[in-house]
């Protein structure tokens, strides 16, 4: 067969991204006024059948909560990684590419080779998924075309088994019991920190979302996670007793309470090691402690005995992942960027931590300026309750800007949550001009309140940080 040109490649991929991007977002509606999507996990049953079932040729590791999902998601990926376990890591959202989403390592012992699928393979993939979704839609076995969750998903776990993976490492989208992802056997599930979130989908109680995280444990299964909030425990733990489940508590796993931050020594299986964190924040912790009991579980009990103390050691110290609390140098030479994608309540205190302690150090010097913007469906005047107070200095300042999303905060709405806080700000009308102001000035600058908005970011600083 003659391979195609780079140039059909790009155009089949730019194809795909348009029409996939078209479909109608999960957590906003087609239009204004339109009914909210139902969430279904039978259409998604449908849907892989039609595609094979490829959920079944490999091990899957599901993980759902509130935070720490995706940092607890890269860690454990990492160690598998490195233990030369053919590794598939599907997380959410993206922040430059969508194909960020779908990762898959080689088979190199002692590096973390996991890379993001290239365009040929996310565009050839996307149009078998929609070809299928069309095709079921027709003879009236969907009543609707799949959601964007759903075809990349679906995408994921196509790439999974072509690719002939050991394990994958799945991040919940939203919830647990019907998302798209829980339609694997998972091997192993992980329920990091719960918090209120996206309430009007789940519940506005920390049981009520606590039991829709609980919808990714199985009847006999395993589940390994921390003690938290009292109410979330009760909730969990009632699930888990009632299908069976064994519980693995990751506190052992955990540095000694008091000890100083930095690597601190760990023992598993009579070894002792060295854990050293490469992402930043005492949370990062119980992300941690949970991966690498997670990682123990699999090699213990689905027989992955590559996975060995000395691989966790290098796996965590080898973990990507972007946009928590990442400090780089802004590209106008003008001081430093901190990125963090909080984006509900416990994120944002999780950062104004961060923020006190780097503020007191002398490693956030002023004057500092917050860059912030968030959906609309998110906890937003909360948020900024928080977070606002840690930029009240003089020469101190806020930009608010909405970002390119269905979802997003307009510029007027974010001004009327200012303004309600008695707050003074500058909108701005783009994320990029809101970065050109931050960056023109000495001093520090925090972007802040979404995903969204750190991908932008991102890219601004891609760009050269001109346009």
């Amino acid at each position: 067969m003659t391979p195609r040109s780079p140039t059909i490649i790009s155009m089949s991929y730019a194809v795909a991204v348009e029409h996939l991007y078209a479909l109608s977002g999960e957590l906003a509606p087609a239009a204004p006024g339109a009914p909210r999507r139902k969430f279904d996990l039978a259409h998604m049953r449908t849907l892989a059948a039609a595609l094979g079932d490829p959920q079944k040729n490999f091990k899957a590791v599901l993980i759902a909560g509130t935070n720490g999902k995706g940092s607890t998601a890269s860690t454990l990926a990492s160690i598998l990684s490195v233990s030369g376990l053919r590794t598939g890591l599907y997380t959410s959202p993206h922040m430059l590419r969508v194909n960020e989403r779908v990762q898959i390592s080689g088979i190199t012992p002692g590096a973390n080779s996991l890379a993001e699928i290239d365009d040929d393979t996310f565009a050839r993939l996307y149009f078998r998924v929609d070809d299928a979704a069309n095709r079921l839609v027709a003879e009236g076995k969907l009543p609707h075309t799949p959601s964007f969750f759903e075809v990349v998903t679906a995408i994921a776990f196509l790439a999974f088994a072509e690719a002939k993976i050991d394990i994958a490492v799945l991040e919940v989208g939203m919830g647990g019991r019907l998302d798209a992802t829980n339609i694997v056997e998972p091997a192993v599930s992980v329920i990091t920190d719960i918090a209120l979130d996206h309430t009007e989908w789940l519940g506005s109680t920390l049981t009520e979302i606590a039991r829709e995280k609980a919808g990714i444990l199985r009847p006999g299964g395993r589940m390994i996670t921390l003690p938290q909030h009292p109410e979330a425990n009760i909730a969990i733990g009632e699930i888990a007793m009632s299908l069976g489940v064994t519980g693995i508590n990751a506190a052992a796993y955990l540095p000694e309470r008091g000890a100083p931050r930095g690597p601190y020594p760990l023992s598993i299986n009579g070894e002792t090691i060295t854990i050293a964190p490469v992402l930043i924040g005492d949370h990062q912790n119980r992300n941690l402690a949970l991966a690498i009991a997670s990682a123990v579980e699999l090699q213990s009990n689905e027989h992955l005995t590559a996975i060995t103390p000395s691989s966790i050691e290098a796996g965590v110290r080898l973990t990507r992942w972007p946009g928590r609390l990442e400090s780089i140098a802004s590209p106008t030479g003008s001081g430093t960027i901190l990125l963090d994608v909080a984006h509900n309540p416990a994120g944002a205190w999780t950062l104004r931590s961060h923020l006190t302690h780097a503020i007191d150090d002398g490693r956030l010097p002023g004057p500092r300026t917050l860059v912030f913007s968030a959906l609309r469906d998110k906890s937003v005047r909360e948020m900024a309750q928080i977070l606002f107070p840690s930029f009240d200095e003089p020469g101190d300042r806020i930009l608010l800007a909405p970002v390119n999303s269905p979802r997003a905060s307009s510029g007027e709405e974010l001004a009327a949550v200012a303004s309600a806080l008695d707050t003074p700000v500058i909108i701005c009308a783009s994320v990029a001009e809101a970065m050109k102001l931050a960056s023109a000035e000495p001093g520090s600058v925090v972007v802040s309140g979404s995903v969204y908005l750190v991908g932008e970011v991102k890219a601004w600083i891609e760009r050269g940080a001109t346009a």
